[in-house]
C-alpha cells in the first residue's frame, strides 16, 4: 500500500472512530473505568443533606458559616493496547479481516481514552515483541498508533511478511506435488494401484513459531509499572499464557478481546481443501465433506476457546468474544454498561 493510500485509510478510520467515541463510547468508557481515587477540589457552603464528615472546620471557624470540602475523581488513567499482528490476524471470510476489526476497536478505545484525558500506549506482538509505543496523550499520538497498526497490516512490513509467507507456501506446494508425482510413478511401475487418500504433507516441520501471547504479557507486566487498563486484542490461537495472564491481572485491569472468523469455528462442506496454517506454515489436505473432519475441526476451535475463557476467568479478568461478521459496537457498549453498573 502506497503512503497516500495509507493516509486515506488512517483518515477514514479516524473519522469513524472519533464519531463513535464522541457520541457513544466517551461516557460509557468514563463510567466503566474509574480513576485511582478522590482528590480535594474546593470548599463551598454547607447545604442541607451534605455529609457532616466533610465539613472543613478551619474554614467554618474563620468565616463563621459551615463549609464543606468538595472532592473530584482523579481521572487520569493509562490505557495499554496489546495488539496481535501475527499472520493469523490477516484472515476473514465475512465482512472484514480480523486485523481490520482489531484496528477499528483499537482506534475507538484510543479516541475514547484521549477524550477522557487518559494516556494511551501500545505493544505490537506476534511471534515476538514487534514494537512498544510508550503511553502518551493527544490526538497526534493516537494517529501515530493507527498509522503503525495499518503499516503492520497493509504497509511495507505487511508486504514483506506476505512475500515470505507466499514463497514458503509455493515451496511447500511444489514439494507436495513432487511427492505426489513420485508416488504415481511408483504406482505405475507396479501391477496394481493402491487406494490413496490425500493427507497432510509428510515429514513437515513448522516453518514459524506460533503467536507468543505469554511473552507479550510478561513484557507488558515488566515495562508498565503503574496500574493501568490493558486490552489484549487477539484471536488467542496460541496457548500457555495462563500464568503470565494471572500475573498481569494481579497488577493491572486486563480485558481480553477475542476476535475470530466463523469459518475458524465451522468448516464449510466444499470437498477436498488444501489449507496452510498462517502461524506455523504447516500445510494439510482436508476432506471437508467428511463429517468427522468437520467435527474435529470444530472441537479444536472450542478447545482453544475454552482454554482462553478458563484462563481469563481464573485471572478474574474480563473477556469479550466477537466474530468478524458481528457488530463490535454492540459488544463494547454492552461491556462498558456492565462494567459501569
Amino acid at each position: 500500500m502506497e503512503s497516500a493510500d495509507l493516509l486515506k485509510k488512517v483518515r477514514k478510520i479516524e473519522i469513524k472512530s472519533r464519531g463513535l467515541s464522541n457520541h457513544i463510547f466517551s461516557g460509557e468508557y468514563h463510567s466503566a473505568f474509574k480513576g485511582r481515587g478522590m482528590s480535594f477540589s474546593e470548599v463551598r457552603e454547607y447545604q442541607f443533606g451534605d455529609d457532616i464528615k466533610f465539613i472543613d472546620w478551619n474554614v467554618t471557624a474563620r468565616l463563621r458559616t459551615p463549609y464543606v470540602k468538595v472532592f473530584e475523581e482523579e481521572r487520569e488513567l493509562t490505557l495499554m493496547l496489546l495488539i496481535d499482528i501475527s499472520p493469523s490476524a490477516f484472515f476473514g471470510t465475512e465482512k472484514q479481516f480480523k486485523s481490520e476489526m482489531i484496528t477499528e476497536i483499537c482506534a475507538v478505545l484510543a479516541f475514547s481514552a484521549i477524550t477522557n484525558n487518559d494516556k494511551v500506549g501500545v505493544i505490537f506482538f506476534g511471534q515476538t515483541i514487534e514494537k512498544f509505543i510508550p503511553p502518551k496523550k493527544g490526538k497526534k499520538h493516537v494517529l501515530r498508533i493507527i498509522r503503525e497498526l495499518l503499516d503492520f497490516a497493509y504497509g511495507q512490513k505487511a508486504q514483506q511478511a506476505e512475500a515470505v509467507r507466499l514463497k514458503k507456501a509455493d515451496e511447500l506446494k511444489n514439494k507436495w506435488w513432487h511427492n505426489q508425482l513420485n508416488t504415481i510413478k511408483r504406482w505405475f511401475n507396479r501391477s496394481t494401484i493402491p487406494h490413496h487418500t490425500p493427507t497432510k504433507l509428510n515429514n513437515q516441520k513448522p516453518v514459524n513459531d506460533p503467536t507468543n501471547i505469554e511473552q507479550a504479557l510478561i513484557y507488558f507486566t515488566n515495562v508498565i509499572k503503574r496500574r493501568c487498563i490493558a486490552f489484549v486484542l487477539s484471536d488467542f490461537i496460541g496457548e500457555g499464557y495462563d500464568k503470565a495472564l494471572r500475573l498481569a491481572a494481579q497488577k493491572h485491569d486486563v480485558v481480553g478481546v477475542h476476535i475470530y472468523d466463523i469459518h475458524e469455528q465451522v468448516l464449510p462442506d466444499v470437498g477436498m481443501m488444501r489449507v496452510i496454517d498462517a502461524e506455523t506454515g504447516f500445510a494439510a489436505w482436508l476432506d471437508t465433506s467428511d463429517k468427522m473432519v468437520r467435527k474435529n475441526y470444530y472441537a479444536a476451535f472450542m478447545k482453544k476457546l475454552d482454554y482462553c475463557k478458563t484462563s481469563f476467568a481464573k485471572s478474574n479478568a474480563d473477556l469479550l468474544s466477537i466474530a468478524t461478521r458481528e457488530d463490535y459496537v454492540k459488544h463494547l457498549i454492552s461491556f462498558f454498561k456492565k462494567r459501569g453498573a
